[in-house]
């Protein structure tokens, strides 16, 4: 099991650690919610919970609870720009549908 990062993620992630002062790493989990099921989160982590599962890459902490990493297995974090916008996109291989507005997926 596992959950990687892209350079452009880490670096993202590293500059928001370092404006904030403070912080162990970033969470990445779901929850339910829009028209397919489930949605990413993201948060900040100051302190780790004992069951918490954590990956490194490129010097930056993901940490997973257990009921997520089911679902997040295999992921790859990015930071992408597109235009004038700007933000993480997952590459997760166990999405089998995406809602319209991409909002939210299902596995």
């Amino acid at each position: 099991m596992a959950i990687t990062m892209t350079e452009a993620a880490a670096r993202h992630v590293r500059r928001s650690l370092d404006g904030r002062g403070k912080g162990a790493g970033i969470r990445l989990g779901v929850r339910t919610s829009g028209c397919s099921g489930l949605a990413y989160v993201l948060e900040f982590v100051d302190e780790l919970a004992g069951e918490d599962q954590v990956f490194e890459s490129h010097g930056v902490k993901v940490i997973i609870d257990p009921k997520s990493l089911v679902y997040l297995d295999g992921t790859e974090l990015d930071f992408v720009r597109e235009g004038l916008n700007e933000g993480f996109k997952f590459n997760n291989p166990n999405v089998r549908g995406e809602c319209g507005c991409g909002e939210s997926f299902n596995i």
